[in-house]
């Protein structure tokens, strides 16, 4: 197994981040129906993170295993890993990236029932910011920020 490669975003990479994005979700809340919510992310892909983002891709082997978008603003919108990948070094690289992309800070907003992503950004510097909910699911978010 070849190290893990970081490299900026390629529009011929939609596909495989798009399918990615499908299958983490899909196991990180299996009562959700992410195949029903695939159209709606293509476009939010293709008219909200591609333009406005930067997005940095993880690469092992040939294949995609993980992506962040951070924008302008130093918000983190998406942080994705292939399941096959948690637990390994995938995400705290990408989080070191947007780190390196937006130095004066980062913010981001994670579900609250996400206690395993919410421990991880603990351990990469990130506090607790306050309360929100997510203005497309109704759920209630962590806000949560770097540096402290």
């Amino acid at each position: 197994m070849s190290a893990l490669l970081l490299r900026p975003y390629r529009p011929e990479d939609e596909a495989a981040s798009i399918d990615l994005w499908h299958r983490t979700w899909q196991q990180a809340y299996p009562q959700i129906d992410f195949a029903a919510r695939l159209e709606w992310w293509r476009e939010r892909w293709r008219k909200d993170l591609v333009p406005k983002a930067s997005i940095v891709v993880a690469e092992q082997d040939g294949a995609l295993t993980g992506f962040v978008t951070i924008d302008g603003d130093g918000y983190l919108d998406q942080l994705v890993v292939d399941p096959a990948h948690w637990g390994t070094d995938a995400a705290r690289l990408l989080v070191d990236e947007a780190k390196r992309l937006s130095p004066t800070g980062v913010t981001l907003l994670v579900n609250k029932d996400n206690t395993r992503a919410i421990r991880f950004y603990e351990r990469s510097g990130f506090v607790h910011a306050g309360d929100e909910v997510n203005p497309t699911s109704g759920r209630p978010v962590l806000k949560m920020a770097w540096p402290v």
